[in-house]
């Protein structure tokens, strides 16, 4: 029997997954990847001055590295990139089901992206969850930024550290969170109740973050999936905020209150 469309290209996709690498650039990304044990690292090309700056994490990591000269540094990076003499390729992390990485602390936080793109704004956002104590930051497959050196570069580190999965369909996600005891609260600017509001008397429970791309917002399929909508409480009129400063306010906004016992 010919297999449904739908599952030739699940096998396609996971096949392709298998074969993806991504090159890491930049000491401190490098660094950072060197030194995670769940990282599957294939090569390293350093100058020798980058070499001698991260000599403890490569012996640590026990991979032979490429030695090069700075001006032939031959790798396949966006020109501009700010490599300092360091890249290494690597497989992209796994970090399991979204089942896997939600179900942690006594009150989680996790934040879902809405078709945000851009790997500068998804890396700061990582870099704030880390921060935060975000259980897992989740964007979808097709439409969120997938795991880059630019990324791993803008997360300064965190991207080593801090869960971040991609799922097919971001409705299915939110309700699976819901299913798992989430109060899921979609971002926008017009809505009526701030974070606070919505979580107030709630705190105890997890709590999803919902943010959309800079522009056009979240979708309305999610804006009708999410159990409330919720805005920034700001002073006076002002213009929207970046997509990772929006993250921070709103993970630090509706945090858990400290057990101070």
């Amino acid at each position: 029997m010919k297999k449904p469309k739908w599952v030739v290209q699940k096998e396609q996709d996971k096949k392709a997954q298998g074969r993806e690498t991504v090159w890491l650039f930049g000491l401190h990304a490098v660094r950072d990847a060197l030194m995670n044990p769940d990282r599957q690292k294939i090569r390293l090309v350093v100058t020798l001055n980058a070499h001698n700056k991260l000599s403890d994490a490569i012996d640590r990591a026990g991979i032979t590295p490429e030695i090069v000269d700075p001006r032939r540094f031959a790798v396949p990076l966006d020109p501009g990139s700010v490599h300092q003499g360091a890249a290494m390729e690597v497989k992209p992390l796994e970090w399991g089901r979204l089942e896997d990485v939600c179900i942690g602390p006594k009150s989680p936080r996790v934040i879902l992206l809405d078709r945000v793109t851009d790997p500068h704004n998804v890396g700061a956002i990582l870099r704030s969850a880390e921060v935060l104590g975000a259980s897992a930051v989740v964007g979808t497959r097709h439409h969120s930024a997938p795991e880059t050196g630019a990324l791993a570069k803008t997360a300064s580190g965190a991207l080593e550290r801090q869960p971040y999965i991609r799922v097919r369909n971001l409705a299915d996600a939110i309700r699976a969170l819901q299913n798992m005891g989430y109060l899921v609260l979609g971002l926008d600017g017009e809505a009526t109740q701030t974070i606070e509001m919505a979580v107030e008397g709630k705190r105890d429970r997890p709590v999803a973050l919902v943010l959309g791309a800079e522009g056009p917002g979240l979708r309305e399929k999610t804006k009708e999936t999410v159990d409330a909508l919720v805005r920034i409480d700001a002073a006076g009129q002002f213009g929207s905020l970046n997509v990772s400063n929006a993250a921070a306010i709103a993970l630090y906004a509706s945090k858990a209150p400290v057990d101070r016992a």
